[in-house]
């Protein structure tokens, strides 16, 4: 069954949104084509046309969230202007409110990780994803150390270092907002980077 001339991009969203919304209710293990289609509101032969399995949509549900995240980073990145200190605090802001009012993205996340650990093509997509992660916040750190308001660093250990505090945060607000505050958890990432980076 072949969709509408014009609908593809549409009727995949939907797939990959409802995907997603299966993914926050019930995990992956829960996870099926029929579950999705349901929520899709449409039938299982359109899905199957647009995805083989459901592990295909998984890795586009995980594109997705990361599209969303990478949307408010930028966004959050050009308010607070060209200063790396500034952009590398509105990444990190924009992380964790993200774990705090859109928790759907940091459950994908975590429902891909689990399966990753089991399949060699779900790893590749993974570390592909922390690569660019990795390059986007080096070129914040490497900005910082030429400007002299970062001290000198590995910027890609750096940013590995920076990555892993945003997630080990970002995940506790997920699963534990009682741990601390949005507004608590950016100044202790912030007093926390100021120690590793040797900024102001």
């Amino acid at each position: 069954m072949s969709p509408k001339v014009g609908m593809a991009p549409l009727r995949r969203e939907q797939i990959v949104r409802a995907t997603i919304r299966c993914l926050a209710r019930e995990g992956y293990a829960a996870l099926t084509t029929k579950k999705i289609a349901r929520e899709a509101r449409v039938s299982q032969g359109i899905l199957h046309y647009y995805f083989a399995d459901k592990r295909a949509i998984l890795v586009t549900a995980l594109d997705t969230v990361m599209s969303d995240l990478d949307r408010r980073v930028v966004a959050a990145q050009a308010r607070s202007g060209r200063n790396p200190q500034a952009r590398l605090r509105a990444l990190v802001r924009a992380c964790l409110e993200t774990a705090v009012r859109e928790r759907e993205i940091w459950i994908v996340f975590v429902e891909f990780w689990g399966e990753m650990m089991h399949d060699a093509r779900l790893r590749a997509v993974n570390a592909e994803l922390y690569g660019r992660m990795r390059r986007l916040i080096g070129r914040l750190v490497a900005q910082g150390i030429r400007s002299g308001r970062f001290r000198q660093v590995r910027p890609t250990e750096a940013a590995a270092v920076i990555l892993g505090l945003l997630d080990g945060v970002s995940l506790q607000l997920t699963f534990d907002p009682q741990a601390f505050s949005l507004v608590r958890a950016a100044r202790l990432c912030d007093a926390a980077l100021a120690r590793y980076l040797g900024s102001a």
